[in-house]
């Protein structure tokens, strides 16, 4: 299910940021800042009363000005509303109600979303400035006193903002369709795959990086199963994020790894590996889904009897992080090897769901110690008592010790690969949860 997209939006220097990072880092807990690109705090998920949503921060907008950056600042600031559940409009008690606020009001309500005011700097706790009543004159509704600099009224404002959200709804998919982001840089050949999957010109294909400019799900079924495959706009590298339309792009992208059950991570074969491929794989992997890689564009690669051999023990460098993950080499364009995806799709999405019974753990667990002790420190070993599975997706597992502080990461890779040698879990994360129990 998408999340409920929260914008805030004004005219510069109201205090939009100050007021993003108060929510995002002080009034509500986060739930995940979105890796990679939140240098610049442009948007981060996170959670008030019990609900998740993303929140965007915006450029100022200057409705009149010919200035080309506040032009874009204000485009940006569109495609926030457009994409918007609740817009929060930001002003300044200070300066009153300017005539830039009301240009950017009478645009909030053209828009037709729910708008929340938002009056800034009102720093002193206690009864309102009596300045606040000037803000009536907006048309938007009661005005929320807040200092985003103190905290003050911001938990009144997320209230309000909480009143607009959708109602949560089901999946429009059932259970039995597999949910698939495919994701990765720019030109990757991702729309190209997806259009060859489904037979039809679905999404745009085209050499400039960056044309698919939103999440679309395409949906399949074959002898495999039923997939919804969500085409997502290419994750650039932050610095060339220079278009204010592609921070919506890499939002949208993020948010698709959010609903999926698999991510299908394309590289392009003629460029190889890059630190961006990381970053897009580190965030599918921070977020449990189960996740394939492929190598596209196979078809242009001169090769020779090993080619293929040392192109995956490469990647296998690369993606150390991500030992678990499969490799496929496919040609979006000719349609080489794409339909051994569903197969692996299918695949990897059981190991992220596999279920594991509390003995065969333990098994497992007694048969690791007694190869490996466990670590220890000033004559205190650590004691694993038992370990047993709390949930799927990804596989998480509780351990039962004596002392946390002696549950090394080192051993706990070593149980983890124990537990994979054993069970396979290919395609999918690990987790570990460690508990203390007491000495027994």
């Amino acid at each position: 299910m998408s999340l409920p997209v929260v914008a805030v939006v004004g005219r510069p220097n109201v205090g939009k940021s100050t007021l993003f990072n108060k929510i995002v880092g002080k009034r509500i807990s986060i739930v995940e800042d979105t890796p990679g690109v939140t240098r610049d705090r442009i948007y981060s998920k996170c959670e008030w009363r019990a609900r998740e949503f993303m929140v965007v921060d915006t450029g100022g907008i200057e409705p009149d000005s010919d200035d080309v950056i506040l032009s874009q600042m204000r485009h940006q600031a569109e495609l926030a509303i457009e994409r918007a559940d609740v817009i929060v409009l930001v002003t300044d008690i200070r300066c009153g109600v300017t005539a830039s606020d009301q240009d950017v009001a009478s645009m909030l309500l053209k828009s037709g979303k729910p708008v929340v005011l938002a009056v800034n700097k009102c720093d002193t706790i206690g009864e309102p400035p009596v300045e606040l009543y000037e803000f009536y004159n907006l048309g938007l509704g009661e005005p929320f006193p807040i200092s985003s600099q103190h905290g003050h009224g911001t938990g009144d404002l997320l209230d309000e903002i909480f009143k607009y959200f959708p109602d949560e709804k089901t999946e429009d998919y059932t259970d039995d369709y597999i949910k698939v982001a495919v994701i990765g840089k720019p030109n990757a050949g991702k729309s190209s795959l997806i259009n060859k999957i489904a037979g039809e010109e679905r999404v745009i294909v085209s050499d400039i990086a960056g044309t698919t400019r939103d999440a679309t799900d395409t949906i399949v079924e074959n002898e495999e199963g039923k997939f919804v495959f969500i085409d997502t706009a290419g994750i650039r590298k932050k610095s060339k994020v220079n278009e204010k339309i592609e921070h919506f792009s890499v939002l949208r992208a993020y948010m698709a790894v959010d609903r999926a059950d698999v991510c299908v991570i394309m590289i392009d074969a003629e460029t190889g590996f890059t630190e961006q491929d990381s970053k897009i794989a580190g965030y599918a992997h921070e977020q449990g889904k189960a996740s394939i890689v492929a190598v596209n564009k196979w078809d242009k690669i001169e090769k020779g009897d090993k080619t293929m051999d040392e192109f995956k023990t490469k990647l296998e460098n690369d993606f150390s992080f991500m030992s678990y993950v499969p490799f496929v080499f496919i040609s979006a364009k000719t349609g080489q090897r794409v339909n051994k995806i569903f197969e692996m799709i299918k695949y990897v999405n059981e190991q992220n769901s596999m279920r594991i019974s509390t003995g065969m753990l333990n098994d497992v667990l007694a048969y690791a110690t007694t190869r490996v002790q466990p670590p220890s420190d000033k004559g205190r070993r650590l004691k694993i008592y038992y370990m047993t599975q709390a949930s799927t997706k990804p596989p998480t597992f509780v351990t039962f010790v004596n002392r946390s502080d002696l549950f090394h990461f080192s051993y706990q890779r070593y149980l983890e690969n124990q537990i994979r040698s054993t069970f396979g879990l290919t395609g999918t994360p690990v987790r570990f949860v460690v508990r203390e129990r007491g000495d027994k």
